[in-house]
């Protein structure tokens, strides 16, 4: 007989419209730090096709935003995970879902700008120079209140 799945096991999934609102809670207390750039309700509906988030106990628990500039590049955005879930795997596990789901649709390169950098890094990531991306991904860059003067770093991954 097969055993029980665990009950701490993390599911991924792609975001339903009913999530918005955790997400938008999830979201929260790192755009009050700075550390991710603000998204209200209407722009997480705007853009639900490209969240996926983790559950663990039927609670959501992580969340992530995969954005598609072309064939060639892709960017995570919006990576972020619960207090009570953080060193779990919880963001290994939403990485590497956004990777799977790129690498089916033929997507060669994913980045992030991140504060985090030795979390890319340990996921295989590597530092490269913001200048290398290509100037339509600055487009949201806009609206942070670290626009004039970045302190992110750029990493991205060959997939």
């Amino acid at each position: 007989m097969p055993n029980p799945p665990a009950t701490n096991a993390i599911q991924i999934r792609h975001a339903t419209a009913d999530d918005v609102e955790m997400i938008f809670q999830l979201l929260q207390p790192y755009v009050e730090a700075q550390i991710l750039l603000k998204r209200d309700r209407d722009d997480i509906f705007q853009h639900l096709q490209e969240f996926l988030v983790a559950e663990r106990q039927q609670q959501l628990i992580g969340a992530v935003c995969t954005h598609i500039y072309s064939k060639h590049l892709a960017e995570i955005r919006s990576l972020a995970v619960a207090s009570s879930a953080q060193q779990c795997g919880v963001g290994r596990e939403l990485v590497a879902a956004c990777e799977a789901q790129m690498r089916i649709l033929g997507i060669e390169q994913l980045f992030a700008l991140t504060y985090v950098t030795d979390f890319f890094l340990r996921q295989g990531y590597r530092i490269v120079s913001k200048e290398s991306l290509p100037h339509k991904i600055w487009t949201v860059c806009v609206h942070c209140p670290h626009f004039s003067n970045c302190d992110e770093v750029a990493v991205e991954k060959a997939l």
